[in-house]
């Protein structure tokens, strides 16, 4: 038998010939730089996927959009402004089950897993090829918060690679605390809510920390497909998803089967919609506005601030039905369908002593007119204005004894060819007229020759120092009023008279938060004396003679110590009362946008007076009016108005009035023995 040579030597080649390839030779090249070429092709997309791939530095500091709340001045709700309804908790104010039945449902390997769990990342795969579509997607709860907050949403397995990449890298950046807090936080669970503190309010009208486990396990049976699993849509799959989060929490050990079992049959009752209160609109919209200007409106929407306002609910309502109610009287009293021709009208109350707003309406339908007439809108105050003109009257020296002669004038007019002969609202002259009568019946002669006599800068400077701040006009017919003005502007003007010369700085805000509680702003009121408290004194003496017999008499009906004026424009186009009690101001317009007539009889007493009365008449049960404080310095002394002569206390036809001690009109031989003991009691 032969045997084989193993050893048998290899036939040498021919000089200058090279041995050809065989079929092994070239699969096994072909094989090499195949793979080289996935190597180098591999590197280039993992290296393009990874220099695309955003930092998680923003995650050190997480800020997510955050709600902003208004509070009225009790610390309630009364709106919200945001881009994404969230508001941010800390875990600690979250029930303990609530974690626990996001991660039995989404990721119950959360607790050891680095950031990607490969096992469901590969059944998932199995189940996509399966089915030749991407329904799964193997998410952890830390690529969902990749996802969330640093990449798009859109599903590719680019995308899928570089979520990957972020959660390993964030698992070895944040404890996982961190992260399910950032989770719960940003997590969108359906019907306009970011997180769970948004969802249990708009789910269950309840703050987070008060949801029961079957509240609990229905919110963390959303995040899959919260419209395909909302309660208020679809809720057989909803309580089907809640039943398999019950199950997951109890196979992980969360909760025992018993629990579960109750939990699927609690009764679910459902929160309503949050919806507040409609006369608060225009107040809102003016507190935002500010808040918009001076933060900007990022900061509105997405900051979480919290701006708590001087707003009482109460007065609020009361305003707006007052307005309501005087808007209806005015359509009865035209004894026609006027609905089309409504008038418009705007309400401010404002607190004497600290210059808090406390109400504030601005129109009689904030749904079909945003327009702010309390705020933004200037109209003639007609003789609403005379007050000031009276009180600087007597700032120069003048009492309410100085009497004028009540007679036509002849005034040269804007142009040289042009004369003003202004007339009393009655078209009568009534001849010598205490300046006490000239304010308590609105007389406006007697108001023009008074600025004649004191000067028109005199009573702009005053104007001013009452905070007033629109252009002025600077002649003779500011004395009627002329020049438009605000209604907040002109009732702060008058808390000064109340407040014994006193003017304090007006707010809508008492103070704004950011997020984490830290102060903003807050509003110290910064009280400054821009009269002497007698001449307030003086001009609050002579507004109260206004509503027990002059033009505002309509409302003396109010029972407790008040003053006011009202005021009327050319053709009535402008109806105004501003009054106040020795603890809060309110001033009332009403008229047409277009500027067109109220009608005929359509007065500041007859228009705007009955809704001021309104008003204090809800207002007085919480600010139960004393007595207006009379400063030092001060007499109360009858006086005779037809003659300007002092009166007797004895005397039915006098009017009793203050006057400085210092700067009395007449000798003190001139006064009756039997009223001499109150100039020296």
């Amino acid at each position: 038998m032969a045997i084989l040579n193993k050893n048998k030597p290899t036939r040498a080649l021919p000089a200058g010939k090279t041995r050809p390839w065989t079929h092994v030779h070239l699969t096994v090249f072909l094989l090499i730089i195949v793979f080289c070429l996935s190597m180098m092709i591999g590197a280039t997309l993992y290296l393009f996927i990874v220099l695309d791939v955003p930092t998680i530095n923003s995650l050190a500091a997480y800020q997510p959009n955050n709600t902003s709340y208004i509070y009225d001045d009790q610390g309630r709700t009364i709106a919200r402004a945001y881009r994404q309804n969230r508001t941010v908790i800390p875990l600690s104010a979250m029930p303990e089950l609530l974690p626990q039945a996001f991660v039995a449902a989404e990721d119950a390997r959360f607790y050891e897993h680095s950031g990607v769990d490969a096992w469901s990342i590969s059944r998932a795969l199995i189940h996509n090829l399966k089915s030749g579509a991407r329904g799964q997607g193997g998410s952890t709860i830390t690529q969902q918060v990749a996802r969330a907050l640093l990449l798009t949403p859109e599903k590719t397995y680019t995308r899928k690679i570089k979520e990957a990449i972020l959660a390993y890298r964030i698992d070895n950046a944040l404890s996982k605390k961190e992260i399910i807090h950032i989770y719960l936080n940003q997590i969108y669970l359906g019907s306009g809510a970011y997180g769970v503190a948004a969802a249990a309010e708009v789910y269950f009208d309840k703050h987070v920390r008060d949801l029961n486990l079957a509240e609990i396990s229905l919110l963390a049976g959303l995040p899959q497909a919260p419209s395909r699993y909302s309660p208020f849509r679809h809720f057989k799959l909803a309580k089907k998803r809640q039943a398999y989060v019950l199950n997951r929490m109890a196979a992980e050990g969360y909760i025992t089967p018993t629990a579960a079992r109750k939990a699927f049959q609690q009764t679910l009752l459902w929160g309503t919609p949050t919806e507040y209160p409609k006369e608060n609109n225009y107040f809102i919209q003016h507190v935002k506005k500010y808040v918009e200007h001076k933060y900007g409106s990022q900061q509105l929407l997405t900051g979480g601030i919290r701006v708590y306002t001087t707003l009482d609910q109460q007065l609020q309502k009361a305003a707006t039905m007052a307005i309501r109610r005087g808007a209806a009287n005015w359509v009865i009293r035209q004894e026609q369908d006027s609905k089309n021709k409504l008038p418009q009208a705007a309400l401010v109350a404002i607190e004497v002593k600290n210059g808090l707003i406390r109400a504030m309406v601005g129109g009689t339908n904030f749904s079909k007119s945003q327009f702010n007439r309390a705020t933004q809108s200037r109209r003639q105050p007609g003789s609403a204005f005379k007050p000031i003109i009276y009180a600087a009257a007597l700032e120069n020296g003048m009492t309410p004894a100085t009497m004028i002669i009540d007679e036509p004038l002849h005034l040269q007019g804007a142009k040289a060819e042009e004369f003003w002969e202004p007339q009393n609202f009655s078209e009568k002259f009534y001849g010598p007229t205490s300046l006490r009568n000239g304010l308590v019946y609105s007389r406006n002669v007697v108001t023009i020759k008074i600025l004649q006599q004191i000067g028109v800068t005199k009573a702009i400077d005053l104007a001013k120092r009452l905070g007033i701040t629109a252009p002025l006009s600077s002649n003779l017919s500011l004395a009627l009023g002329s020049s438009g003005i605000s209604p907040l502007e002109l009732t702060r003007a008058y808390t000064a008279f109340a407040n014994n010369g006193i003017l304090t700085t007006s707010s809508f805000i008492k103070k704004i938060t950011d997020s984490n509680g830290n102060i903003l702003e807050e509003h110290r009121p910064e009280a400054r004396r821009v009269m002497a408290a007698d001449t307030a004194y003086q001009v609050t003496r002579l507004l109260e003679g206004v509503i027990d017999e002059g033009t505002g008499k309509s409302v003396r009906s109010i029972g407790i110590p008040a003053a006011g004026k009202t005021g009327t424009t050319d053709q009535n186009m402008d109806a105004w009362f501003i009054g106040y009690t020795p603890q809060i101001a309110a001033g009332v317009w009403v008229g047409h946008d277009q500027k067109i007539p109220l009608g005929d009889t359509e007065t500041g007493g007859k228009a705007a007076a009955p809704i001021w009365l309104d008003f204090m008449n809800q207002a007085k049960a919480l600010y139960p009016s004393g007595e207006f404080e009379i400063p030092a310095g001060i007499v109360i002394l009858p006086i005779n108005n037809e003659t300007g002569q002092p009166g007797s206390k004895y005397d039915k036809e006098v009017s009793w009035e203050a006057f400085k001690k210092n700067q009395l009109p007449w000798p003190a031989q001139a006064i009756p023995e039997d009223t001499r003991e109150f100039i020296n009691p």
